[in-house]
């Protein structure tokens, strides 16, 4: 029983690893990355859909993305969800291709991006540690049904207490590679 709580909170914990990663990937870096586009929708036959769904993005250098729709009526639907998002991109609409130049960021807006991606770390560090709360409560449900002992108990606290550690470790290295990221010029 221990070990299956062990493996569902570590399962748990990954995924809060993911969750922050794929958050920070959505966090401009001045540089042009198609993963900046994956949250924003458009609508395509009554429906909203990933823009990725109905159009083709891509690279075309360091500070511009392309987006080219597959039907040329929706051009102007993912032209008009560019420029809502809060992303603060101006598309260009060339025929059928859409180039979205990357503004350069400013040391403050630097700044500003470094405490969002703080604040979303410290959010992925209280997930981890509620993770955690919830594997020692179930162990001490399994001490009070007299399903382990006292001694199992504090060793499997002591466990549960060191994978947290090394999951908030690994949280600390996204966050640090990301404020890396986001500070170079």
């Amino acid at each position: 029983m221990i070990k299956e709580i062990m493996q569902d909170a570590g399962s748990r914990m990954e995924k809060t690893i993911d969750s922050l990663r794929q958050s920070l990937s959505k966090v401009r870096t001045g540089r042009a990355h198609p993963s900046l586009l994956d949250h924003l929708t458009v609508a395509y036959y009554g429906s909203e859909m990933p823009i990725s769904q109905v159009a083709n993005i891509g690279v075309e250098d360091a500070r511009t993305l392309t987006v080219t729709p597959w039907e040329k009526q929706m051009v102007q639907a993912i032209e008009k969800s560019i420029l809502k998002s809060d992303l603060g991109l101006n598309p260009a609409t060339a025929g059928t291709v859409i180039r979205i130049p990357m503004p350069p960021l400013t040391e403050e807006t630097r700044r500003e991006l470094v405490k969002v991606v703080r604040h979303e770390g410290e959010a992925a560090k209280v997930a981890i540690r509620n993770i955690r709360r919830d594997a020692n409560s179930d162990f001490k449900e399994l001490l009070k049904e007299k399903d382990i002992s006292e001694d199992e108990e504090r060793k499997a606290a002591e466990d549960i207490q060191r994978l947290t550690d090394r999951y908030v470790g690994e949280v600390d290295k996204v966050l640090s590679g990301k404020e890396t990221e986001l500070m170079e010029i």
